[in-house]
C-alpha cells in the first residue's frame, strides 16, 4: 500500500456514510451469538462450497435459531472453515473478531464457546450499538418497515417496505407474481417478504381471478405503504421480460395458471407490477424504487446471471415513469458500466453500493472506478451492507472505505484528482448522495451539519 493510500484510508475511516439498505431489527441490532457473525448467510454459502453439508440459511427473523439450531450449525461448520480461510468473507469475519472483541485467535472445537459468551456479553452491553454504529461513522441505516419492531431504534433507522416481490422468480415456481400479490392483498397492513426460495404456500383468503382483481390489489398495495418509507425495495428478475400486456392478455394468461409457464409468469409479473407502479407515481411518488438486481435463484441461494436484453427492458420502464426515482443495486459484475451508461441517460435512475455477488474486492474495485469515470457523484451511492447486525455493517463499511481509498490514489496518481478532489468525492458518494437520492437524514445526535449540494 503507498503511503498516498494509507493516508486516504486513515481519512475515509472518519469520512460518514449512510447505509442505504439493511436488513437491521429495530430492536436486536447486534449479533445475539456467535452463528450471527460466523454463519452469515454468504459466509455459509462458503462454507457449503468448502463441503459443508447444509448451505441453508439459519431460522430468519421473525423466528430465530434456537440454542440447539445454533449450536449445532456452528459446530457442523468448524471443520470447514480453515477450507474457506481464503475468502474475503472470512476475512471480514477475523475484521469483525479482532476490531470489535479483541479475539486474534482462530475458531476451533475448543474456543468456540468463549468466543460466543464474548458475543453475547457485548451485544448485551450498554451502549454497545451505539458504539459500533458511531465507530462505523454511520450517520443512519435504511431497513424494512417489517423488521421496525417496537421503533426502539427509530433515531438510528430509516425505513423502507420490502414486502412483495412481483418481479422476482422463485425456483421452480412460474406464478409467484400472482402469489405475492395475492399475498399481499390479504394482508391488512404492509408486513414481511416471503423468502429468496419461497416454501409453504398456504391457500389465501384473496385470489386474482381478472384483470380488475389486479388493479384493487395494486391500489391495495401502495394503500398499505407506510407514511415514514422512503422507499420500496424489490427485485426485477432477468428470467421475466418487461412487456406491457393488456388486461385481454393478462386475463387469458390466468386461465392457464396450473400449467402456467415462463410466457404466462412474464405476463403476470409485468401486469401486476406495472400497475403497482403507476398507482406508486399517481399517489406516492415520494417513494423511491429500490431494485437489486443480477441474482437468480438457486436450491439454496442464488447465482449472478442477466441477459443483456432485460437491461434494454428496465430502461424503457424507468423511462414510462418519468414521476419516480428509481436505485439499482446490482450483483453481476458485468453489467455495472452498461447501467452506468443507462443512468446517464435515465436520470432517474441511480446506482447503489455493491450487491451480493458482486461485494468482493476485484468486482467493488471496478465498479467503483466505473461509476467515478462516468456518472456524477449525485447518481450513485457509495455504500449499503445488507447486513443483518451492526457487527457484519462495520466489517463491510471497512472494506469500502479501504477499497475506495485504493481507487481514489489510482486517481490522484493518474493526476485526474487532487488530494482535495478525492475526499470530496467520497464525502458526496458515501454520505451526500443519499441525501440527494433518497432524502435520507443523519440520526438526531449527528455531530455534524450535512453539506448541500451546489
Amino acid at each position: 500500500m503507498t503511503r498516498l493510500t494509507e493516508d486516504l484510508v486513515v481519512a475515509l475511516d472518519e469520512t460518514p456514510l449512510y447505509d442505504v439498505h439493511t436488513h437491521l431489527v429495530g430492536d436486536q441490532l447486534a449479533a445475539r451469538g456467535l452463528h450471527d457473525v460466523l454463519l452469515y448467510h454468504m459466509v455459509v454459502s462458503d462454507l457449503y462450497a468448502a463441503g459443508c453439508p447444509d448451505g441453508s440459511r439459519l431460522t430468519q427473523f421473525p423466528g430465530t435459531p434456537d440454542e440447539a439450531e445454533a449450536t449445532a450449525r456452528i459446530e457442523q461448520a468448524l471443520p470447514y472453515l480453515h477450507r474457506a480461510r481464503n475468502t474475503s468473507n472470512t476475512w471480514m469475519v477475523r475484521s469483525i473478531l479482532t476490531d470489535l472483541y479483541d479475539w486474534h485467535e482462530p475458531v476451533t472445537a475448543d474456543n468456540w464457546q468463549a468466543l460466543d459468551a464474548v458475543v453475547r456479553e457485548h451485544s448485551a452491553r450498554l451502549g454497545w450499538v451505539e458504539s459500533v454504529f458511531d465507530r462505523t461513522r454511520v450517520a443512519r441505516s435504511n431497513t424494512e418497515w417489517g423488521r421496525r419492531g417496537s421503533g426502539s431504534a427509530d433515531d438510528r433507522l430509516g425505513y423502507c417496505l420490502e414486502w412483495g416481490f412481483l418481479t422476482r422468480v422463485q425456483w421452480g415456481e412460474f406464478d409467484t407474481p400472482l402469489y405475492e400479490l395475492e399475498r399481499c392483498w390479504s394482508m391488512p397492513q404492509a408486513g414481511l417478504p416471503m423468502a429468496i426460495g419461497g416454501g409453504d404456500r398456504p391457500e389465501l383468503p384473496r385470489q386474482v381471478r381478472s384483470a380488475e382483481d389486479a388493479l384493487a390489489a395494486a391500489s391495495h398495495y401502495v394503500d398499505q405503504v407506510p407514511e415514514p418509507v422512503i422507499a420500496m425495495v424489490t427485485h426485477f428478475s432477468t428470467d421475466i421480460d418487461y412487456t406491457q400486456p393488456t388486461a385481454a392478455e393478462f386475463e387469458a394468461a390466468l386461465t392457464r395458471r396450473a400449467s402456467a409457464g415462463p410466457a404466462e409468469r412474464t405476463v403476470y409479473a409485468s401486469f401486476v407490477h406495472e400497475a403497482v407502479l403507476d398507482e406508486l407515481e399517481r399517489r406516492r411518488p415520494d417513494v423511491a424504487v429500490q431494485f437489486s438486481f443480477g441474482a437468480e435463484p438457486l436450491p439454496f441461494e442464488t447465482g449472478a446471471r442477466m441477459r443483456q436484453e432485460t437491461l434494454g427492458q428496465i430502461a424503457e420502464l424507468i423511462v414510462r415513469h418519468p414521476g419516480l426515482r428509481f436505485q439499482v443495486t446490482n450483483a453481476t459484475r458485468h453489467v455495472n458500466q452498461g447501467l452506468c451508461s443507462i443512468a446517464r441517460e435515465v436520470p432517474n435512475l441511480t446506482l447503489a453500493g455493491y450487491w451480493w455477488h458482486a461485494f468482493y474486492p476485484d468486482s467493488i474495485k471496478q465498479a467503483m472506478g466505473e461509476r467515478l469515470d462516468m456518472l456524477p457523484t449525485t447518481s450513485q451511492c457509495g455504500f449499503f451492507s445488507d447486513a443483518y447486525c451492526v457487527e457484519w455493517q462495520y466489517a463491510k463499511a471497512k472494506l469500502v472505505r479501504r477499497l475506495l481509498a485504493e481507487v481514489l490514489a489510482e486517481k490522484v496518481e493518474r493526476g485526474q484528482y487532487s488530494v482535495d478532489d478525492a475526499l470530496s468525492v467520497a464525502r458526496s458518494i458515501l454520505f451526500e448522495s443519499a441525501e440527494h437520492t433518497l432524502g435520507m437524514t443523519p440520526h438526531p445526535g449527528w455531530p455534524e451539519e450535512s453539506a448541500s449540494f451546489r
